[in-house]
């Protein structure tokens, strides 16, 4: 029988403050909407015995996990942490809407930047050995693992292609759920992607995760 991993990105946070500052990421915590969004998550996962907890240990998804799964001791593996992005402040003026907004954009190269930070050959550097010594690990039958939005989409594609394609168009709305089922031959089976447990059909908004935050940004910005 398959493993199987339920692969979610942890609920809202406001990366923004009401100035339009932006927010540490390593330390900004679930907003009063991401609760909610949780708690939605944990109804939907009620009753399914699970293995192992990750997350990687930032705040958002250690939140997350403890709201989505109670009974289990979440382990945190730093690198599976976000991709990260450079200070906004050093883009150009001109440039930054187009970068922000398109930042998830079609195949994305490996050596393209993350709003001038990290690049996606780094990012799968660290994240698909810490796929592989999940995998390696068989005395788990079904795991549940909170991240980030672009380590889903990295880790959904791996799985998708077996190759380090970034395809950027998997969106990943906050709280979702990724389902994926690992077999003998360590062969990927994609069950299903962006799973909104509050929002089922997506019927609230049709903007992209990083539009909507680029509105945020927008309004609160002089």
């Amino acid at each position: 029988m398959r493993r199987r991993l339920y692969l979610m990105r942890h609920a809202e946070v406001s990366y923004f403050s009401h100035d339009g500052t932006p927010v540490n990421p390593a330390e900004v915590p679930l907003n009063e909407d991401g609760r909610s969004q949780a708690r939605e998550a944990a109804a939907a996962l009620a009753g399914i015995a699970l293995d192992r907890v990750l997350c990687s240990g930032l705040p958002r998804t250690l939140e997350t996990a403890r709201i989505v799964a109670p009974d289990a001791h979440p382990e945190s593996w730093p690198e599976l942490r976000e991709i990260q992005g450079g200070p906004l402040s050093e883009i150009p003026p001109d440039a930054l809407e187009r970068e922000f907004v398109h930042a998830f954009r079609g195949v994305i190269p490996n050596d393209a930047r993350f709003l001038r930070g990290e690049s996606i050959g780094e990012l799968f550097d660290r994240v698909l050995p810490a796929l592989a010594r999940l995998v390696a690990d068989e005395t788990w039958h079904t795991a549940l693992a909170v991240l980030h939005g672009g380590v889903n989409r990295a880790l959904l594609s791996y799985a998708l292609t077996g190759e380090r394609m970034f395809l950027g168009h998997f969106e990943q709305a906050p709280a979702c759920v990724n389902v994926l089922d690992l077999g003998e031959g360590g062969e990927w089976i994609v069950r299903a992607v962006n799973v909104a447990p509050y929002d089922l059909l997506h019927l609230a908004h049709r903007s992209t995760t990083m539009e909507r935050y680029w509105e945020q940004y927008r309004a609160r910005t002089p």
